[in-house]
């Protein structure tokens, strides 16, 4: 009597508190109408600025306040950004730099670690999955790097954006997909393991298709170099991902003997390979080539493994642990790019704003449906690969683009199409991640 009496107390307490917490999120979503309304007051009135701190409040409030609703809280990070955005727009003062400092500096260091956590969650059976699907990965990275390229020339022609501008759209369809789209395979109950491996191998060959089709679509709009785009996705994305690799092997040693020798000797020599294209591009020569050679290494080799064995020794090892905090960081670094890249290109952003939103989301959306389209009717894939290759198609690595967008010296107009695309597919492949879970996949 007395254990089914503390049963009942318990599931009491339980009940009260889930009840306290709904009314709690429905009050958040009652305080985000009223910062809505507020706003519309204050913009009618006039008062740019208070109204742009009502703006911001009111995404504070609905991306806290939907975390309650089971069927929402998938939108969250994209309201925060949304906010994040928001706070850049009206305040682009406060994200531009303190003193000398110059907040876009920080992009490529927040690009790498999102592309070492990357690498530290992959492993060598991630690639040979092409040997057991085939079909599926070939049908990805073609569809890839033609639907996206072509999409993003056609509608920034049509649109007829400033050429830097237009470059960008065409950088951002020419960029690999990123961790997202497998993030959206994983909820709409797509192919994720062939999600995984089209997302690895396009990032991975992205080294020479980006530079080649920046230099095809857009070499007339912007200067375009392909060796240093070449050598600035290396020393941004390939080199992290192998510093990742190297990481994932040395923190878990699911790879021993010779398949890890073999292993550790094709990243080195991946380390060895963008030596030899700075010296090709004319970047470094003689005793310069050497030391960044041991640089390199150093940095994304030998560093790489004495953190998995400091990892291992006070984490034990503990991969949950690792995959939260990565994660946290890679969103937290997502959502500063975003916001830094959005206040270095306020002013441009606002001359095209409502018609570069309208052409990102045209882009991304019919990205979706020619990916589909081309998997389902020509290729007659099943439907859980057509669902994968849709977002692989779909959703691109914004990161990446921006980050190169940085490295032309052109972050405020040919890296505002990569920031507006970035949150943008975020809501659209949530939603349709979220209509397809509630459908189980026809064979």
């Amino acid at each position: 009597m007395e254990d089914e009496y503390i049963r009942k107390l318990e599931y009491r307490n339980f009940s009260y508190s889930k009840m306290m917490n709904t009314r709690f999120y429905k009050w958040i979503l009652y305080a985000a109408l009223l910062f809505v309304l507020l706003f519309l007051i204050l913009l009618i009135a006039g008062q740019s600025t208070f109204s742009g701190v009502a703006l911001v409040l009111f995404f504070v409030s609905l991306a806290w306040g939907v975390r309650g609703k089971e069927n929402l809280k998938g939108y969250s990070y994209s309201l925060w950004i949304f906010a994040a955005v928001t706070v850049s727009l009206y305040f682009p003062q406060y994200f531009l730099g303190v003193g000398n400092f110059q907040f876009k500096k920080l992009i490529i260091p927040l690009l790498q670690i999102i592309m070492f956590g990357m690498g530290s969650q992959m492993a060598l059976s991630d690639l040979t999955n092409v040997i057991k699907m085939p079909k599926g990965v070939i049908a990805g990275i073609l569809c890839q790097y033609t639907i996206m390229p072509f999409l993003g020339i056609t509608i920034a022609t049509v649109f007829g954006f400033p050429p830097e501008i237009a470059a960008g759209v065409i950088l951002i369809g020419s960029s690999p997909s990123g961790l997202a789209s497998n993030v959206m395979s994983y909820i709409a109950r797509a192919n994720l393991a062939l999600s995984i491996t089209i997302t690895a191998i396009t990032t991975l060959i992205s080294p020479f298709m980006t530079p080649l089709l920046m230099k095809l679509l857009a070499g007339e709009l912007v200067e375009v170099n392909f060796w240093n785009m070449m050598l600035d996705i290396f020393n941004m994305v390939i080199l992290p991902i192998v510093a990742g690799l190297i990481f994932n092997i040395a923190a878990y040693r699911h790879t021993r003997g010779r398949a890890m020798i073999l292993q550790l000797l094709a990243y080195s020599a991946i380390i060895i390979l963008k030596n030899l294209i700075s010296l090709n591009a004319g970047k470094l020569f003689g005793v310069q080539l050497i030391h960044m050679l041991v640089t390199d290494f150093l940095w994304f080799a030998i560093l790489p493994a004495l953190a998995a064995a400091a990892f291992r020794y006070f984490a034990k090892g503990d991969k949950t642990l690792l995959d939260k905090g990565l994660s946290f960081i890679s969103m937290a670094g997502i959502a500063v790019i975003i916001t830094i890249i959005t206040a270095a290109g306020r002013d441009s952003l606002l001359d095209v704003g409502l018609l570069l939103i309208a052409a990102c989301f045209i882009h991304n959306t019919f990205g979706y449906g020619l990916g589909y389209s081309v998997a389902r009717f020509i290729l007659r894939m099943p439907e859980k690969d057509c669902r994968t290759i849709t977002f692989e198609v779909g959703m691109q690595n914004g990161g990446l683009a921006s980050g190169l967008a940085l490295q032309m010296g052109k972050v405020a107009t040919v890296g505002l199409a990569p920031a507006v695309f970035g949150p943008l597919m975020n809501i659209t492949g949530s939603t349709l991640a979220t209509w397809w879970r509630s459908r189980n996949p026809s064979e």
